[in-house]
């Protein structure tokens, strides 16, 4: 994928996949186990992105060694970062109507939109 519009379209898809998989899909029962390293709640949320950017990376027409692999780093990488801010925001439990909390959430939105940038780039890199 060299062409800039499948790459504006790669980053389109997985911006909508994120609102599906983030806010959208999401369930309680994920949110509230995040925090707990290795509980099912926080790998089935990571797991419901890695299957939606499996889905995207197949979608604009990759290789399906290079989307799985991919994808299967995406939701690691995306488990780590919910986790880590679930620990931090567990420290201080900060209110969503407090500056740290949106700072916090701001964080760990930008982490997923840098990854996604990288896993254009993995794919990029690798057609």
């Amino acid at each position: 994928m060299t062409d800039p519009i499948q790459i504006l379209i790669l980053l389109s898809l997985l911006q909508v996949k994120h609102l599906l998989a983030d806010f959208v899909w999401q369930s309680d029962w994920m949110v509230r186990n995040k925090v707990h390293y290795g509980h099912a709640g926080g790998i089935a949320h990571a797991g419901m992105h890695a299957g939606l950017s499996l889905l995207v990376l197949l979608a604009v027409d990759e290789p399906f060694a290079l989307a799985l692999t991919v994808a299967a780093l995406e939701g690691v990488v995306h488990y780590h970062i919910d986790y880590a801010r679930c620990k931090a925001a567990g420290r201080w439990v900060p209110a969503p109507s407090s500056q740290g909390f949106w700072v916090l959430m701001g964080a760990d939105q930008l982490l997923h939109q840098l990854t996604y940038l990288v896993l254009a780039a993995l794919v990029l890199g690798n057609s």
